[in-house]
């Protein structure tokens, strides 16, 4: 009996110290979203048990919530200075300073990367619309620096790698607030090392959200193959990203920009713990509101890469 008593006295430290330990992989998802009622004006009252997302259809409880307008903006402007854009870029310096000037607060920060064949930072980030648009000019008398790996590049437009590369190796570094990018061109590309899917990837991992604006120049007023696949790029990529893309021929700059504005003001920003491993995997996300007839802008998902998203 005394062997018996031992024995069971013991037997509960041993299985503690057999017992796997349980991890339990947390990732932080973020998502910034915009909302519209049925006339197509931009809701900005909602509040967080007005939301409610979906990770793979599966509900999440919301952890953080909070209005664009209550957050600091950290804004890249990218801008293709390629022969095509050359008569698009100019003469559109002013009322995309008026724009800055418009958007930008004392907390916010704006970069500029100008691209061609090479990627160059015309100016870092800064709270100054003056200061991006003198980097611009700049552009046209001195060499500013390069971003990006030192990659041989024959000629041509590094359209992808120019978003690819303002996400990782600027807005990846920003802690918190809103994120977005304003790309200018025409989405044809023919001298990146990333492609589409890789800088759709990027920016929704980061939560950037990408608007478009498009200047396609056609020959002699019919599209090309290539004006095709271009629209259909800055379409694809603002739309999986939430955001929304412009076509300069057909729509007045200033009114462009001026959307662009009401919708990072707009915006609202949420984060949801997912549980799961960080493999690689996409998710599609879906976000909605409690309210009726409302519609909701977000990007369509994120890659599980690791513990921040």
């Amino acid at each position: 009996m005394r062997t018996a008593i031992v024995f069971l006295a013991i037997l509960p430290c041993c299985l503690a110290q057999q017992s796997p330990a349980i991890h339990v992989n947390v990732r932080l998802v973020n998502v910034a979203f915009t909302v519209r009622d049925s006339n197509g004006k931009l809701v900005t009252n909602l509040t967080k048990d007005d939301s409610e997302v979906f990770d793979d259809g599966q509900s999440q409880p919301i952890s953080f919530f909070a209005r664009g307008e209550d957050l600091p903006l950290s804004l890249g402007l990218i801008v293709d200075v390629s022969d095509s854009q050359e008569h698009f870029v100019k003469p559109h310096q002013h009322d995309l300073g008026i724009f800055l000037q418009n958007v930008l607060t004392p907390r916010d920060r704006a970069f500029m990367i100008c691209f061609g064949n090479h990627l160059r930072l015309a100016a870092d980030f800064s709270a100054s619309g003056s200061e991006l648009i003198d980097g611009l000019r700049q552009l046209e008398k001195h060499d500013v620096p390069e971003i990006g790996p030192r990659e041989y590049r024959a000629g041509g437009t590094a359209f992808y790698d120019a978003l690819y590369y303002a996400t990782t190796l600027k807005l990846a570094k920003v802690d918190q607030g809103r994120r977005a990018l304003i790309i200018f061109s025409d989405g044809e590309d023919n001298s990146s090392a990333h492609n589409m899917l890789d800088t759709i990837e990027a920016a929704q991992t980061e939560n950037v959200v990408v608007f478009g604006i498009r200047y396609t120049e056609t020959r002699k007023g019919e599209w090309t193959a290539r004006n095709k696949y271009g629209a259909s790029v800055m379409a694809r990529i603002s739309r999986d990203t939430g955001g929304s893309d412009f076509d300069a021929r057909a729509d007045d700059l200033r009114t462009s920009f001026r959307e662009i504005g009401e919708q990072l003001r707009s915006s609202y920003e949420l984060a949801y713990h997912a549980n799961g491993a960080a493999d690689g995997t996409f998710h599609k996300l879906v976000i909605r509101t409690r309210l009726p007839r409302y519609t909701v802008r977000a990007k369509t998902g994120y890659f599980s890469r690791g513990e921040h998203e």
